[in-house]
């Protein structure tokens, strides 16, 4: 399977949606959870459930600590940000579904994202009393800087100025329930298109990860761009293995 298919599907392609995951981030130099040098080679994700967030001052400056790591170096969109931007200002590309949390697709100029898992720069009241790992906050949101400023000044386990609430990283944690509006945006986005371009992601997360079979179940034809090869290669129609900003920027010109 060659770049030069990949090619000849994106021009013919009238409704493309990608649908990207960890892969591409690392090419802007940010390690994915796993690998070493990632997240969790430093901290311990069974102390990042959403319930152990709620029960633990001590988790939630962890939690914090952890986001100001992350954010420390924010690193730039690279090739594989730069491409889709490109084929939405095009009208080629219908819209962007990441499991990414850290809007670089938006830095590159994608307008249409939907963040099926947060964004590590806004924070949000998840309320006093959340159950079953819904979030029941008031509607505060504030960017990643407010909670910085707070811990600055004194307050290391900062809550919610309007009613009191837990504050939380617009992330989805472990045992947190998926939100609703950007699992439906996304499925809808996926019914329409005729080509989805799955990027660098593993394709284990769930549900997440269903929406590339929820394409090729609805007619559209199906593209993985991957370092390695994942579970669905069988499934689709074209597997490309190799880092996702060369393949793409090969590919889009």
């Amino acid at each position: 399977m060659s770049i030069a298919e990949l090619t000849s599907l994106i021009h013919d392609a009238r409704n493309i949606v990608a649908f990207t995951g960890a892969g591409v981030s690392t090419e802007s130099g940010i390690p994915d959870f796993r690998s070493p040098g990632g997240v969790w080679t430093r901290y311990d994700p069974r102390d990042f459930t959403f319930d152990r967030y709620l029960e633990s001052a001590e988790v939630r400056q962890n939690s914090w600590k952890m986001r100001e790591d992350f954010l420390a170096h924010m690193p730039q969109p690279n090739r594989t940000h730069h491409a889709l931007a490109l084929l939405e200002s095009r009208g080629k590309l219908n819209g962007v579904i990441t499991q990414n949390i850290d809007d670089l697709h938006q830095d590159a100029g994608s307008r249409n994202v939907i963040e099926i898992h947060g964004n590590v720069r806004d924070v949000t009241c998840i309320g006093t009393a959340p159950r079953n790992g819904v979030p029941a906050g008031c509607g505060f949101i504030e960017r990643h800087e407010w909670v910085f400023e707070q811990i600055s000044a004194g307050n290391l386990d900062p809550i919610c100025p309007t009613c009191g609430g837990f504050v939380k990283t617009a992330t989805i944690s472990f045992g947190q329930a998926m939100p609703s509006g950007p699992m439906l945006e996304a499925s809808q986005l996926v019914e329409e298109c005729d080509l989805l371009l799955a990027i660098g992601s593993s394709l284990e997360v769930f549900p997440a990860a269903q929406l590339p079979l929820d394409a090729k179940a609805a007619g559209a034809v199906v593209v993985i761009i991957n370092r390695d090869p994942t579970d669905m290669d069988p499934f689709v129609d074209l597997v490309l293995n190799g880092e996702a900003g060369e393949i793409l920027s090969r590919a889009v010109h």
